[in-house]
């Protein structure tokens, strides 16, 4: 891969930033990728691919009940490189696995030995392209991914959108939209895979940049580019992985959009988003009775967090720094006291989030600026904190003392979403 193409040149900054350190590592990182595809394969014309991870910012636990969600692409992605072959089959490699994924594209049924696998995403994929009139064929190669598993940061969206670009730009002329293929992702985890996800996370990482995303209409969800560098606005984003265990998680994370579902039955609605917020309040007492409290506090939260991500994102656009930090602040304190998504009521001793927020909220008001929150699906996992640069190695110091070094991450937001950076290259 040659560094000194313009068309390259061009593209790094977009995706990592400015910073020469981290650039030469992002060099080095794609030599290693590219030397292990020439080990594996002969020398041929050779394409690079980037898809990144993502953040949410706003809309939690939302989208699920078509409401709307603010979220960002980010500089952590999974990379490929990868050449065309004529055997209708692929063939792709990737580090941390001793067998590549294989997928015979003469056999696109759903497999359920392979679900929860990459080889049924990527069967999905191309099936689903199949069904939609687009094109697709074989390819080999090699991938890499330093968006971690469990972060919150959306690891499987991002190979989901790396492997929906592949087929692209290989077979398709880069003609089907990253809207598009966020929605094929999305089809091939739910069918294929087996899990019945949202979309905001393949729809943040295929289009990229700070995006807004109203799903109301979930089969024609509206995308909004909120055009703001917000790296140039003078704070940076903090993801910090307090270690909390995923494993026993599932009915925690069920329940929150089944019973705010349970709520819109009670108004003869399927989804939140078509129930009445001023009707919901006027029958509260007996909503209560139908539902719980539980189900009635979160689906005050979905009312006012679909509200605040409209608010964050003009706040955003008009560079309120202030206002955005406030409304993050807002969202962070709804997810906690109505949404209730910090801890597991089924181990309330395992408390890493809400401790992680305690001192940070403590260190923030200690500097006088910043804000934080759940990120993700909560219940364990991560928080997001926007701070001043300039305090930012500090604090990271600060939460690393009781959360381990590494915890942190200190991210910067990408403009370019999932991408095709070389062409044809030999």
């Amino acid at each position: 891969m040659n560094f000194e193409n313009e068309h390259i040149m061009e593209k790094f900054p977009k995706m990592y930033g400015e910073n020469i350190q981290i650039l030469e590592k992002q060099e080095e990182r794609y030599r290693k990728l590219e030397e292990d595809f020439l080990r594996r394969f002969d020398e041929c014309e050779k394409y690079f691919f980037s898809s990144p991870g993502r953040t949410e910012i706003g809309g939690n636990h939302t989208d699920h009940n078509n409401g709307k969600v603010i979220a960002a692409s980010i500089n952590l992605d999974s990379i490929a490189v990868v050449t065309k072959n004529q055997n209708k089959k692929i063939i792709l490699y990737s580090e941390g696995y001793s067998q590549p994924f294989e997928v015979n594209l003469n056999n696109l049924k759903i497999n359920e030995k392979e679900k929860g696998t990459t080889t049924a995403l990527i069967r999905g994929i191309a099936n689903r392209l199949i069904e939609l009139g687009f094109e697709i064929g074989g390819f080999a190669g090699c991938m890499t991914s330093d968006v971690l598993r469990g972060s919150g940061l959306s690891s499987s969206a991002s190979v989901e959108m790396l492997i929906g670009t592949i087929f692209n730009f290989l077979f398709n002329e880069g003609k089907v939209s990253a809207e598009a293929i966020a929605q094929i992702g999305q089809y091939a985890e739910n069918i294929y895979f087996g899990k019945p996800c949202g979309l905001m996370d393949q729809m943040a990482c295929s289009v990229g940049g700070i995006i807004s995303i109203d799903f109301k209409n979930p089969v024609k969800p509206v995308v909004e580019k909120v055009d703001v560098n917000f790296n140039k606005l003078g704070y940076s984003l903090v993801i910090v992985d307090t270690g909390g265990n995923h494993a026993d998680l599932t009915d925690d994370y069920a329940a929150v959009p089944a019973e705010m579902k349970s709520v819109a039955k009670f108004f003869g609605k399927p989804v939140l988003r078509n129930v009445d917020e001023n009707k919901f309040l006027e029958n509260i007492t007996e909503v209560r009775k139908h539902t719980g409290d539980r189900a009635v506090m979160r689906a005050m939260h979905f009312f006012e967090e679909n509200k605040r991500v409209s608010q964050m994102a003009e706040a955003l656009n008009n560079l309120d720094v202030k206002r955005f930090l406030q409304l993050v602040k807002e969202s962070g304190d709804s997810s906690f006291k109505w949404l209730q998504n910090i801890f597991s009521v089924k181990n309330n001793q395992e408390q890493g989030v809400s401790l992680a927020l305690a001192l940070t909220e403590k260190y923030l008001s200690k500097i006088g600026n910043g804000a934080c929150r759940v990120h993700g699906g909560g219940f364990a996992g991560t928080i997001q904190v926007f701070i001043q640069t300039e305090f930012v190695m500090e604090y990271i110091q600060f939460i690393e003392r009781v959360f381990g070094i590494g915890s942190a991450m200190n991210l910067t937001i990408r403009s370019e979403g999932a991408v095709l950076i070389s062409d044809k290259v030999n």
